[in-house]
């Protein structure tokens, strides 16, 4: 094996309370829509790309207005994120310490440009992360950027970790062995491997 790949928002941390609320003095300061954002909402869109979620949350605007309130949101949530992090789920890093002694790891997310760093940087996992691409890197879906960071770091034979059935698609996509995360956002009925907690991977892998 060459590598294991992971997602970040339902796999290594929760970090949507701070995020909602991160989001929620955006949406407050530059826009005129009264909403209110919970953790709980955001768990249930995460996963999609950064355009779809605008499109999501703000179907009433227009396309650059959303485009704009949505990277505003995008930036609220990184600074919130590199002064107040969200914890690791339990095992996370002491999983990374074990197996990034085996192969390499790697991350690749449908987040903005900035994310997967405060994550690395805060929750001391930059050490045992070789390589990382997101949406916000790449503008293109999760299966694609996937390809891309094998193709950049001469990969052939890996797998994805992750927590929604968009992950088990991409990987389908990416032609790549997918693992579903039970313990996270969302659901893929149809992943044949599965773990209900993040360190079982030191077992299987």
């Amino acid at each position: 094996m060459d590598g294991i790949i992971f997602d970040v928002d339902g796999t290594l941390w929760d970090a949507t309370d701070i995020i909602a609320q991160s989001w929620n003095k955006a949406i407050a300061k530059h826009s005129h829509l009264r909403m209110h954002l919970t953790g709980s909402d955001l768990k249930a869109i995460f996963g999609k790309t950064m355009d779809e979620i605008t499109e999501i949350l703000f179907p009433t605007l227009p396309y650059e207005e959303r485009t704009r309130l949505g990277y505003l949101c995008f930036d609220y949530e990184n600074k919130l994120l590199a002064s107040c992090p969200a914890p690791l789920y339990p095992g996370v890093k002491e999983t990374f310490r074990q197996l990034s002694a085996k192969t390499d790891l790697f991350i690749v997310s449908n987040c903005q440009k900035g994310y997967i760093e405060i994550l690395l940087e805060t929750t001391g996992l930059a050490r045992y992360v070789k390589d990382h691409l997101c949406f916000g890197d790449t503008q293109v879906p999760k299966h694609e950027t996937i390809r891309l960071l094998m193709a950049q770091n001469h990969l052939s034979d890996v797998v994805y970790v992750g927590d929604t059935q968009g992950d088990s698609d991409a990987c389908k996509l990416a032609d790549i062995p997918f693992i579903f995360a039970e313990y996270g956002f969302g659901n893929a009925p149809k992943a044949q491997r599965r773990i209900a907690d993040i360190t079982e991977l030191t077992r299987i892998l």
